[in-house]
């Protein structure tokens, strides 16, 4: 699925209708203030984040605009990536930090949310896929970790810090990655960039979107056609669409859509394409489905990847003739393919 040139056929109505923007979020202002901001600024109905960062917290806050908050259950999950600076409270032999950090904190651990949060405090699981020190200054350490959705960093520092028997906490901390959003993201596939946008930059954009005619917008630019310049605006809104990079796609067929749009599930025969999907401890299935590949194992890695293995209750992307039609579970019986988690009615 080529993003950028689904971008540009598209106006900025749809885009605020269906798109992200990629908030590099400051210091002071909860995740809520940010997002709010957005929807107040734009003028649209509503809005939401993927992911929440503290007050103090820094970094990439995905923002989803109108009908695209229906996917913000489909991105929290994902992967995130945090730069900071923790501080010991004792002097500790950096050799030995290390050693604990990989015996303890690298791969699965147990971790109970803090007192302060949104969620039951229970004991529950988290994978720490990497947990690195980077810079030592007397007792303040800078890291780097990568670390699956859900995992709270500070009292991942303040776990480290009782294991070691001196206290630690953390002092900074930025998120340099939410899933496929970065701080300086490159678009696989293309040269364009959607890099996270600060909120003078989004200021900015706003600005001259709804500038009136006459009226010189920030950058000095005057409008003189009587409606507001899109450019700035239109450089930083992701496409929805870009939900197609975390599940596989697949195209049904023109002729069916409407019946699709009136609520009707997938069947095999409203596909394109067929494959083959593979089913753990079974016969594999001829399906029809996804991207032109007529078997599984000739599918880019990428799609392998997020394949359809145990192909049942998996969540799928669907289009058709590349346009966005919306998310659903796979079923797989002898009458159903899929059936609609969020349908995506024609912008008007």
């Amino acid at each position: 699925m080529d993003i950028q040139k689904l971008k540009q056929h598209k106006t900025i109505q749809e885009l605020l209708e269906f798109g992200i923007i990629n908030i590099d979020k400051p210091s002071g202002p909860t995740s809520f203030n940010v997002s709010d901001f957005v929807r107040k600024s734009l003028r649209l109905r509503k809005t939401s984040h993927f992911g929440t960062l503290d007050p103090k917290v820094t970094g990439v806050l995905p923002i989803a605009l109108n009908r695209a908050c229906k996917l913000t259950g489909y991105f929290l999950g994902e992967d995130k990536e945090y730069v900071g600076i923790m501080r010991i409270h004792k002097d500790v032999d950096l050799k030995k930090i290390k050693d604990v950090i990989k015996k303890k904190f690298t791969g699965v651990i147990k971790q109970t949310p803090p007192v302060k949060s949104r969620v039951k405090r229970q004991e529950r699981e988290r994978e720490v896929k990497t947990f690195e020190l980077l810079e030592q200054n007397e007792k303040n350490i800078l890291f780097r970790a990568e670390v699956q959705g859900g995992t709270y960093i500070r009292k991942l520092i303040d776990d480290l810090g009782k294991e070691l028997g001196v206290g630690a906490h953390m002092l900074e901390l930025r998120r340099i990655k939410a899933g496929i959003f970065k701080e300086n993201d490159t678009l696989k596939g293309t040269s364009k960039k959607y890099p996270s946008v600060n909120l003078y930059d989004f200021e900015k954009a706003v600005e001259a979107y709804f500038a009136p005619k006459g009226v010189p917008s920030v950058d000095g630019d005057i409008n003189t056609e009587g409606k507001g310049n899109d450019k700035l605006l239109r450089e930083i809104i992701i496409p929805g669409e870009i939900i197609s990079e975390l599940h596989p796609v697949i195209e049904i067929k023109k002729d069916r859509l409407q019946q699709i749009f009136t609520g009707k599930p997938i069947q095999k025969e409203d596909l394109v394409k067929q494959i083959k999907i593979k089913h753990h401890g079974r016969i594999p299935n001829t399906l029809k489905g996804t991207r032109g590949h007529e078997n599984l194992s000739e599918a880019p890695k990428d799609f392998q990847r997020k394949s359809l293995l145990r192909a049942k209750n998996k969540i799928i992307v669907v289009f058709c003739e590349n346009k966005f039609v919306g998310i659903y579970k796979t079923i797989l019986n002898e009458y159903v393919f899929a059936k609609s988690e969020f349908v995506m009615q024609p912008i008007k």
